[in-house]
């Protein structure tokens, strides 16, 4: 039997009339929507409890995690933007293959686990100068810088996180190679002149465990390691004991600081004052 479909006011419909869906048939496509609401809903649930289980960061497609300009937080970036306003089930799939990979490319699938040494320094009282000679002076001295304490980081196996005005910070993945970067940067450094101004670097090593997320490291291991290199002085390198304990002091001059109160550095993180006998660091 064919089915007869009403007009708004009960008639048969000629051709051309607004169709009007029986109550029922209404009820029956809300119930339909509901499901597939329901089953989508159930869907990304398991999709998000499953990237808890993926190596990576399951949270990877935020705005702190896709900071950086490698390929995958990249992607993950355009991905999280184009489905900001709803998430759906093609974005948790996109970003959970997009976590995995940046797991591997990471070299590491748990982040906070890979024990490394971090490294901060800059130079003393540039502000200062700064203020009076100027942008362009400033500028200029702080490309010869980048120049003379950057490569040695690269080259001893290390990685230029971040460049912090006139300074920056490095992790490696031994205290040796860090020690012998900042060696040579200071080298490198003494070759560097300004008018009126004579570059002394100070820095900070810490070996701990820090969270790389995006293009960044964070916690607790780096602000110590920021804070250990805030209170050096001119030319003065200083390191934390776990970092000290990695190293071989045959040619070292070690001194511990016995009155060390950095703000935010453990009491019972002990700090030593370390340059190699045969030159000033």
């Amino acid at each position: 039997m064919d089915k007869v479909y009403l007009c708004d006011d009960g008639r048969a419909a000629p051709p051309g009339c607004r169709v009007r869906q029986s109550g029922k048939r209404q009820n029956a496509l809300a119930m339909d929507t509901d499901s597939r609401e329901h089953n989508r809903g159930l869907m990304l649930a398991a999709l998000k409890a499953l990237r808890e289980v993926l190596p990576g960061d399951s949270r990877f497609g935020d705005s702190l995690s896709t900071g950086g300009d490698e390929e995958a937080p990249l992607i993950a970036r355009k991905l999280a933007e184009a489905s900001a306003e709803r998430p759906s089930l093609l974005r948790e799939v996109g970003l959970g293959a997009l976590q995995v990979w940046d797991a591997i490319a990471d070299g590491s699938a748990r982040r906070g686990e890979r024990e490394m040494v971090i490294v901060f320094a800059d130079l003393v009282k540039f502000s200062e100068w700064a203020m009076e000679a100027g942008d362009a002076a400033a500028l200029e001295l702080l490309r010869d810088v980048g120049d003379a304490i950057e490569p040695p980081v690269n080259s001893s196996g290390g990685e230029v996180v971040k460049r912090l005005g006139d300074g920056m910070m490095a992790v490696f993945d031994e205290p040796q190679q860090a020690l012998d970067a900042l060696i040579e940067a200071r080298r490198r450094l003494s070759r560097v002149e300004a008018p009126g101004y004579r570059p002394r670097m100070r820095a900070g090593m810490h070996l701990g465990y820090p969270h790389r997320i995006g293009g960044d490291y964070l916690g607790v291991d780096v602000n110590i390691a920021a804070r250990i290199a805030e209170s050096a002085g001119a030319d003065e390198l200083l390191i934390s004991e776990s970092t000290l304990a990695q190293l071989d002091t045959t040619d070292l001059r070690v001194r511990k600081k016995r009155f060390f109160h950095g703000k935010g550095v453990p009491p019972d993180v002990a700090i030593y004052s370390v340059k190699p006998r045969s030159a000033a660091i």
